[in-house]
């Protein structure tokens, strides 16, 4: 007679330990979306008060300062 096979499930790779709160605070944040940018840009377009033409820049402006990394 033939046993059965057992399937076991497949192991983790990682565990976290939950009372280790190191762990979670080395992950790194998620990179902000398109929305906040674009909030940002529109910001910095209204602080030069409105005049249009420079899109591009304030966008750029935007990502660089959401994007630096705070300190």
């Amino acid at each position: 007679m033939m046993s059965p096979k057992i399937q076991t499930q497949p192991q983790p790779k990682f565990v976290v330990d939950p009372k280790s709160s190191d762990d979670r605070e080395a992950m790194p944040l998620p990179a902000p979306s398109q929305d906040h940018i674009r909030e940002r840009a529109y910001q910095l377009y209204e602080s030069r008060g409105g005049e249009p033409g420079q899109d591009e820049q304030d966008w750029l402006r935007a990502e660089q300062q959401i994007l630096k990394p705070k300190r």
